[in-house]
């Protein structure tokens, strides 16, 4: 049993800015942020991009440069994305293989600069097809599962032998994350992990990230086929389930905000390592939100972070990262 009012008071303990830090339930650190970084070619490029105010990619000594400041603010780990150029695109996606593209090069420059940071390289084709789509596609345009899985092993194995310490598969096909462990163990990667995007859902709020990456005017049709219903819930814990069963250490929910009820499901249901993508879509509401007038940025990218902790999340991918670590005191 519990006092009524006015014995109790909830407000008490919220009367001062001392009690709320000692009371909060939540706690939110740099510790808990993924950043996520555009990679170009050449040498000291920034090139801004205008969908996603304040996001830049990066050449790969500007994302060295990047990963020195991740590394004093206090982030533990930066997610990789590749700017492929058209002429580099393909059907079959085979730059992905490259030992030396823009992915690889990337990763290589990180470790050998700041060892102390985490590397985590996203595993799908569509940064690489001409088609835009995250898998091998067949005449009638279907994305095709078990071919696609097979270059996705290849992909990892290309990432891993470059020194990713995580590799993240985005791509949703049926068995790939069982694939690609066997193959990692294979090749003595053992201390790699793998952070599935397990319940990644196809969303509207992706739209600034496929002009980051350059495939939102090359996707023919939508990905539907592949990515989750927004509709469906008990999916998502099937999809947890499969991955976790083929040897995923963590996974990942995408996007994040609209789908929080996922995050608090898989915590529940699972008791391992949740994360969650604040997706470009996400980051760029808040951004142009600050630009009309109608919020502070500061308090905002502080809340939402605070509700994917509070939801259950272990860390979040976020363009916010760096801000939010100064915030921090990072």
């Amino acid at each position: 049993m519990t006092a009524s009012y006015p014995a109790l008071r909830l407000r008490r303990t919220r009367a001062s800015a001392w009690s709320r830090r000692l009371h909060a339930e939540t706690v939110l650190t740099p510790a808990d942020l993924i950043w996520p970084l555009f990679v170009t070619e050449g040498a000291g490029v920034e090139q801004p991009i205008a969908s996603l105010p304040g996001v830049s990619r990066w050449s790969v000594d500007g994302i060295v440069a990047r990963g020195r400041e991740a590394r004093d603010l206090g982030i533990p780990c930066i997610a990789l994305f590749p700017y492929t150029q058209v002429e580099r695109r393909t059907e079959d996606g085979r730059e992905a293989l490259n030992p030396d593209n823009l992915m690889c090069q990337a990763i290589r420059a990180l470790k050998d600069a700041v060892p102390e940071v985490g590397v985590l390289t996203d595993v799908a084709l569509d940064p690489y097809t001409s088609h835009g789509h995250d898998g091998l596609v067949d005449a009638a345009g279907y994305v095709v599962n078990d071919t696609t899985a097979e270059m996705l092993v290849a992909q990892a194995l290309n990432q891993a032998n470059a020194g990713a310490d995580i590799i993240a598969p985005s791509d949703m096909m049926d068995g790939r994350i069982g694939m690609i462990r066997s193959a990692l163990e294979a090749e003595s990667h053992h201390n790699v992990q793998i952070m599935s995007y397990a319940a990644k859902y196809a969303s509207a709020f992706y739209g600034p990230f496929r002009d980051a990456v350059g495939s939102r005017g090359l996707l023919k049709g939508d990905k539907k086929t592949y990515q989750m219903d927004n509709a469906n819930g008990e999916e998502a814990l099937r999809e947890v389930a499969m991955d976790l069963a083929e040897g995923a250490d963590t996974v990942m929910v995408k996007p994040g905000l609209p789908y929080l009820d996922i995050i608090v499901r898989v915590r529940q249901a699972f008791e391992v390592p949740v994360f969650a993508y604040q997706v470009s879509g996400e980051y760029a509401m808040i951004e142009h939100a600050v630009a009309a007038g109608a919020a502070e940025r500061d308090v905002m990218v502080l809340e939402t972070l605070m509700s994917f902790k509070r939801a259950g999340c272990s860390g979040v991918l976020t363009y916010h990262a760096a801000h939010a670590a100064k915030l921090l005191g990072g």
